[in-house]
């Protein structure tokens, strides 16, 4: 993956009537990328899809793919795959058929059309399925060749909106490895639409975490999780807790912070005493201790748990630390257990707490 930006947006805009879908929204898609949209529903994360596609036309704004302006064009134009959550295959072809079907609209030779059509069914692991008829398929293979058919006549950006959602679990995290397999293989340049922050995080290059019609976030799939910018990044991405308080004593990047359960350390170079500031901290990165144990330089709030959930690999405890304050902490089975109705002490390292803006 190199610097140049495949596909770029600019200043984007989309209203329908007085309700502002897309706000001013700048990006930029590197090529050979894997990047997502995440967010909630009516985040505008679609739209934006089918703008990049020519499925939407903007209020305002441009489209740029590999440095041409598209936003004219339209969509067959484009030189753009897509994918949709509910496949569209014709279910009177067969698998070799619907694979074909772009390059025979196309009018490929036939001999070109066979050997391209082999090609992608070795691609996606279903060589042996080509005379099959889609009924016969399970939701994901049905899925690789929806994936195929989008990429039979090369495009030069492929775009993916939820195509795994209707798929269970565990074929979903399969899907996961193997769209990202084939998209690292081809080097394709590819935006993919999920409000699943799991798949993001597993598949992505980079995320844009969307909040009404804007980008609050665009980064590695580690810093979205770990660097939170925002609240609403750092509570849509993963289990979160916030502590509210007040800047007072700064020496470099470390500064004491007032909180209404105490003063406690936090790595903070840039705020001035007397700012207020939320902290973001993730429930695995705090620790539970006995009241009575000593502190070693940790930050620590004591409390009361209140509930507990045992979920395999972590368990789940809800420390109660004072009123309308409840944090949730996560530890490993072997780390030891607690019970409801247990005095505890919080604790974290003053680098695991991240502020973020509101």
């Amino acid at each position: 993956m190199n610097g140049a930006s495949d596909v770029s947006l600019r200043g984007i805009c989309k209203r329908y009537a007085d309700v502002a879908v897309i706000d001013a929204l700048d990006l930029d898609v590197r090529q050979g990328e894997f990047l997502t949209l995440l967010g909630p529903s009516g985040c505008g994360k679609t739209t934006t899809l089918r703008i990049v596609a020519g499925l939407v036309e903007p209020t305002r704004g441009r489209v740029l793919v590999g440095g041409q302006d598209v936003t004219a064009l339209e969509p067959r134009k484009r030189r753009i795959g897509m994918v949709f959550q509910d496949y569209a295959l014709f279910p009177h072809l067969t698998i070799a058929e619907n694979v074909a079907f772009g390059l025979v609209e196309r009018k490929m030779p036939r001999d070109r059309i066979a050997a391209r059509v082999r090609e992608l069914l070795d691609l996606i692991r279903l060589g042996d399925y080509g005379s099959a008829m889609p009924a016969e398929l399970s939701g994901g293979q049905q899925q690789r060749v929806a994936l195929a058919r989008a990429i039979a006549h090369p495009p030069s950006v492929l775009l993916m909106d939820e195509p795994l959602g209707a798929l269970d679990l565990k074929l979903r995290e399969h899907m996961q490895s193997e769209l990202r397999r084939i998209q690292q293989q081809l080097g394709l340049t590819t935006i993919y639409v999920t409000h699943d922050q799991t798949e993001a995080m597993t598949m992505s290059d980079r995320i844009a975490v969307m909040n009404r019609g804007k980008i609050e976030q665009l980064d590695s799939p580690e810093n979205v999780y770990g660097h939170p910018s925002t609240r609403f990044v750092a509570s849509f991405v993963g289990k979160v807790n916030f502590l509210a308080g007040v800047v007072r004593d700064v020496d470099g990047d470390d500064a004491s912070v007032e909180t209404p359960r105490g003063a406690v350390r936090v790595s903070l170079p840039c705020e001035r005493s007397g700012t207020p500031i939320t902290l973001a901290i993730r429930p695995e990165r705090l620790a539970l201790d006995s009241p009575r144990t000593k502190l070693n330089g940790c930050n620590a709030i004591e409390g009361r748990i209140v509930g507990q959930t045992f979920c395999g690999n972590v368990r789940q405890y809800e420390v109660e630390l004072g009123q309308d304050l409840t944090f949730l902490v996560e530890t490993r089975p072997g780390d030891g257990q607690w019970k409801v109705g247990d005095d505890v002490r919080v604790t974290w390292h003053r680098e695991d707490a991240v502020v973020v803006s509101s």
